[in-house]
């Protein structure tokens, strides 16, 4: 698929010009793509004079909180009210990096109470289900990040350089091809990558800052997962690595401590289908990966009320974790087929 951000310019740039104050809302449990998306997005709102404001349903991971902005942001579950008078003072609400309105919990009520204003979604998940008056919606891009720094530098033209912008975008395109090793990035995306890495962008600054800096229990508890909580099904070309409440708080575990974790088990040589369990208190929390053509956003929709992309999705099950695994590995059998022909093309 073709990547078209330029058609999107003229609507976005009267949608802008024409607001005064602007909300910025992603999604829960937000990622390094929604997060720099958001504060990316909120440092060039503010250079051209806009009031901007910024709200996450819930807390941010530990290791994007180094990104300057993020504390101007506006955690729903511990302000609710706060976030509720950013919504109804907004007069454009831009939402970012998701694309159904389940992705930002209760604050979809609000939105929904409060229609007096425009809203904007800009995203790179397939198939957007999201109440909007305009939809920017490109899953060619590797990152929503991306996708607002190809609308800003169609708005801006050459030789725009904003290092509070760069530096979020950076992270957001980073983390969701982690670190430009799969996802849907492309020569583009690496050309914008230079751009910016032409115009001062310190990455090595922000690689440590991302995947050099976590603590001794988040090391523990991932050569935990590895030894203890691995589980590799070689007849389906398939890993998962499932963790219980339990480990969780025997590591010390704080929000993000686990990010990066669905992925190890695809360097696993024949591994193409990868995913993680994590117990919460009321559900299990599923994130599935895969290499070459096997849909694990397809996999996530029909069996576990989740989405996503091609090679990486989400999902969630009631199950408890130990029937939620059997019902997993009851499913493959039917995937079996896929399974090891994609194995097969992506050696």
């Amino acid at each position: 698929m073709q990547k078209s951000s330029g058609k999107y310019i003229k609507e976005l740039s009267k949608l802008i010009d024409e607001s005064r104050n602007i909300g910025l809302i992603c999604h829960i449990n937000p990622d390094g793509d929604a997060v720099g998306s958001m504060v990316g997005l909120y440092h060039y709102l503010t250079s051209k004079g806009k009031q901007c404001s910024m709200i996450s349903p819930n807390g941010l991971q530990e290791f994007l909180l180094w990104m300057k902005g993020t504390e101007y942001i506006t955690n729903a579950e511990v302000e609710p009210g706060r976030a509720l008078t950013v919504i109804k003072e907004s007069d454009l609400i831009i939402l970012l990096d998701f694309n159904h309105p389940s992705r930002i919990g209760g604050l979809d009520n609000y939105l929904r109470d409060n229609k007096s204003r425009k809203i904007v979604l800009i995203d790179h998940h397939p198939i957007p289900e999201v109440d909007a008056d305009f939809v920017i919606s490109e899953p060619s891009f590797s990152s929503t990040a991306e996708l607002i720094l190809e609308l800003v530098l169609h708005i801006e033209g050459e030789g725009f350089y904003n290092r509070d912008f760069f530096e979020p975008v950076y992270v957001g395109m980073m983390t969701d091809t982690g670190n430009f090793n799969f996802g849907s990035f492309d020569g583009n995306t690496l050309r914008n990558v230079a751009y910016m890495l032409d115009s001062g962008l310190d990455k090595d600054c922000i690689t440590n800052r991302i995947y050099n800096n976590f603590s001794a229990s988040r090391m523990k508890l991932m050569g935990f997962a590895l030894y203890e909580r691995m589980v590799v099904l070689e007849n389906y070309n398939t890993a998962y690595i499932y963790l219980l409440r339990e480990d969780l708080d025997r590591f010390n575990h704080s929000v993000g401590d686990t990010e990066g974790f669905v992925n190890l088990p695809l360097t696993i040589e024949g591994v193409v289908f990868s995913l993680l369990f994590i117990e919460k208190d009321d559900s299990i929390k599923i994130s599935l990966r895969s290499k070459g053509n096997f849909e694990v956003n397809s996999f996530a929709e029909k069996y576990f009320y989740g989405g996503g992309h091609m090679n990486a999705a989400g999902g969630r099950s009631s199950l408890h974790i130990y029937e939620c695994l059997t019902y997993f590995e009851s499913l493959l059998p039917e995937q079996k087929e896929q399974l090891n022909e994609t194995s097969r093309e992506v050696k």
